[in-house]
């Protein structure tokens, strides 16, 4: 028996491949980790092919070794791929944000959409990836001709952690003209409590990985809407509202957006932009989101986990 620890290099996998290989490595590993193993496949096989890129999957797989109880034992394990994607916005290059492979169109629309590039769907002539010789990790998106990017943020990166760096105020975020969201939604303390777990639930990657985050829109009965994975939360988000500009559902005005770790600052000025009325997490806000929360009239929640909650802002959308 090895009593080292082995590092080797992840490969990408598509669907079948890793659904093969976890078979056999099940089998090999079924008579110690049973119950890990029948958790994990159980969550995979609810991945859907359509929910990973077609040419860049969302799971690496990469032997490992555990050490438990005083024994090693080998096995295969999976990994959240990060990979860089470049947006251009007519021809220029515009950011770089690290994140999961999978919807990126969506990632990209999101993202010009709360960074405040474009206000609507018909400011977006097209969107497409450009396939590059190893990796298409790029998209490419052409806007109207009047719309200017000379007063835009450009060549900057978003990493999978932390968001837009210089993104951090208030002014700048009133500057934009981004509308107070709608004051008439109201949703179910009841309601409210149903949602980390249906978000845990629809976390199919995440369930094999145990490294990604989520955001997921559910309407006022609290029936789950569109949910998106990422490595990065405000990535997760992005591709959210990149999907209800893609669908033509914005704004967002009868909807609660709950994600997955702590409300940052950059959660809730995305959410704001695509006029999100009420936002939960399931950890702590940032001293700035509840600020930013508090002057645009947004409801947030954290910590909301089983049967309690705490609201930072705008208590009145929540029932009694």
């Amino acid at each position: 028996m090895e009593s080292g620890i082995l590092g080797i290099a992840p490969w990408h996998l598509n669907v079948g491949q890793a659904a093969r290989l976890s078979r056999r490595s099940e089998a090999r590993q079924q008579d110690w980790t049973s119950s890990r193993v029948d958790r994990r496949a159980a969550c995979f096989a609810a991945i859907p092919k359509t929910s990973m890129h077609a040419a860049r999957p969302s799971i690496d797989l990469t032997r490992v070794n555990e050490w438990k109880d005083g024994h090693v034992h080998s096995f295969q394990d999976y990994l959240v791929a990060e990979e860089p994607l470049e947006i251009r916005v007519n021809g220029q290059p515009l950011t770089v944000t690290m994140r999961t492979p999978g919807q990126d169109l969506e990632l990209a629309a999101g993202f010009l959409f709360t960074e405040g590039l474009i206000h609507d769907a018909t400011q977006l002539v097209s969107l497409r990836p450009i396939p590059g010789k190893n990796k298409a990790n790029i998209v490419e998106a052409q806007l109207e001709e009047s719309q200017s990017l000379e007063n835009s943020p450009r060549n900057f990166v978003a990493t999978s952690s932390c968001g837009i760096c210089g993104k951090t105020s208030i002014e700048s975020v009133r500057l934009r003209g981004i509308r107070r969201p709608n004051s008439h939604f109201s949703i179910d303390p009841e309601v409210l409590c149903t949602l980390p777990e249906k978000l845990h639930a629809g976390q199919a990657v995440f369930g094999r990985t145990g490294g990604l985050h989520a955001a997921a829109l559910f309407n006022q009965n609290g029936e789950l809407v569109v949910l998106r994975e990422d490595i990065g939360r405000h990535n997760a988000v992005d591709k959210v509202v990149g999907w209800a500009l893609q669908q033509n559902k914005l704004p967002l005005s009868a909807s609660v957006l709950m994600v997955s770790g702590r409300g940052g600052f950059e959660i809730i000025q995305k959410a704001l932009a695509a006029g999100v009325p009420a936002l939960a997490s399931v950890s702590a806000p940032s001293g700035l989101a509840v600020q930013l929360a508090r002057e645009f009239g947004m409801t947030l929640i954290g910590f909301l986990r089983g049967r309690r909650f705490v609201i930072y802002s705008e208590s009145s959308r929540i029932g009694t």
